[in-house]
């Protein structure tokens, strides 16, 4: 699939009147219901903006579809705040209202910030200096740096951590924080990026980052002062529940191939910078055995129904022969994508060819348990005779771990 997932939203927008030229920064406020909070967030934005920014800024107050007085009070602010514009949209969502913005800017750098400024303000600079260098393509703020200084209570900070390591773990992510309140990125990339989003809501910002991370993107990360806002009217759980379906939704189209990963790496990435980290090979121990056993579950529930299916038809020593062998293939196949991040061609034969190896030696160990079995227990039932097999596969499973890793960490070395 090489089009875009969503098509840029259209908006009504009321611009700041005599609003010049296009500024350097456009800082964006997503709001929903902000009537109590919004004029007191764009004053205190505009103050630190014109004191510490030393360049042209533009705050735009992104309305998407408030029921209250939020759009009005925004548009009285842009009539009397020098440098405030207005945006509005039909629909509800934080991350369509991102999008839509952040796509049609006419600024160099595009950021946003949420409308209680949790972040202390004084991250800013240090937030979109690296973009304005050029030496980095996207910023976040992170509340999970050593250097950060956080209050907020123990259940958000649990989700948090949480949520972070899921990502980590399943996505092989390496940015820290991906849901603080503070990104920016530049326009340019902005635009090439984001049609391919598909999130308008809370998960926006993590499948930006994936993205942003898989292209060969290079994300600076800030450490920030933020305290928590216990008014927030952010429902956890939904919250919750809505990133892990979009975790699923774009590790699935990632592993099908539905995102044209390698046309916007060859338009935004630095590939010739990319190690094997950035190639996408994860180097981490932990994260490899967890997704390894995640892979082993699957192809263990798989062997077992297959041992099941062809026992009564070709007899146990048969049946455990084809079941292990059809679940070899598919494990190499997956493991290589998943576990070790390998894709293409290159070095597939090989790696096949290692994984029925490790599978003659996993047949030989099973078999050999099978037969010890019958001679010792000729009356084994099936129940018995598959317990034994599950057991002796996870010896084979250990030595499939440590062959498949030795190999495709090793051709990563070799690579970089």
């Amino acid at each position: 699939m090489t089009t875009p997932a969503v098509e840029p939203e259209t908006v009504m927008e009321t611009v700041v009147a005599g609003d010049p030229v296009a500024p350097v920064l456009d800082i964006v406020i997503p709001v929903y219901n902000e009537e109590d909070d919004l004029e007191t967030a764009v004053r205190r934005l505009r103050t630190h903006l014109s004191r510490h920014v030393p360049y042209s800024a533009r705050i735009t107050v992104a309305d998407n579809a408030s029921t209250d007085r939020t759009l009005a009070i925004a548009e009285r602010l842009a009539g009397e705040v020098e440098g405030v514009r207005v945006v509005h949209l039909a629909a509800k969502g934080r991350g369509r209202a991102l999008g839509a913005v952040w796509q049609a800017s006419d600024a160099q750098i595009v950021a946003y910030c949420d409308v209680d400024l949790s972040t202390d303000l004084n991250a800013l600079m240090p937030l979109v200096a690296p973009l304005i260098s050029g030496h980095s393509d996207v910023a976040i703020g992170t509340r999970l740096s050593r250097d950060s200084r956080v209050v907020r209570g123990a259940k958000r900070e649990f989700i948090s951590r949480s949520y972070n390591m899921i990502l980590k773990v399943a996505m092989r992510a390496r940015f820290s924080d991906a849901q603080c309140g503070f990104k920016a990125m530049r326009s340019d990339v902005a635009r090439e990026l984001l049609p391919y989003v598909e999130d308008t809501g809370w998960f926006f910002d993590t499948e930006v980052l994936v993205l942003a991370e898989r292209i060969g993107l290079r994300i600076a990360e800030v450490p920030v002062d933020w305290i928590d806002d216990p008014a927030s009217s952010v429902d956890i759980v939904a919250t919750a529940t809505a990133d892990l379906r979009g975790c699923a939704r774009v590790g699935w189209a990632l592993a099908t191939g539905r995102l044209p990963i390698d046309q916007l790496r060859r338009n935004l990435g630095r590939e010739r910078f990319n190690g094997p980290e950035m190639a996408g090979v994860p180097s981490g121990m932990v994260g490899q055995v967890i997704r390894f056993a995640t892979v082993g579950v699957a192809s263990t529930v798989a062997y077992a129904l297959l041992y099941l299916l062809l026992h009564g038809s070709v007899g146990a020593q048969a049946a455990n022969f084809l079941a292990l062998a059809i679940t070899a293939v598919l494990n190499t196949a997956v493991n290589r994508k998943f576990t070790f991040g390998v894709s293409g061609r290159e070095g597939m034969v090989k790696h096949h060819m290692l994984g029925w190896g490790i599978f003659i030696f996993g047949w030989l160990v099973t078999a050999g348990s099978l037969a010890g079995l019958h001679a010792w227990y000729p009356d084994a039932g099936r129940g018995v005779e598959l317990a034994v097999l599950i057991i002796a596969n996870l010896v084979a499973t250990a030595t499939r771990f440590v062959g498949l890793r030795w190999v495709f960490v090793r051709r990563a070395q070799v690579q970089s």
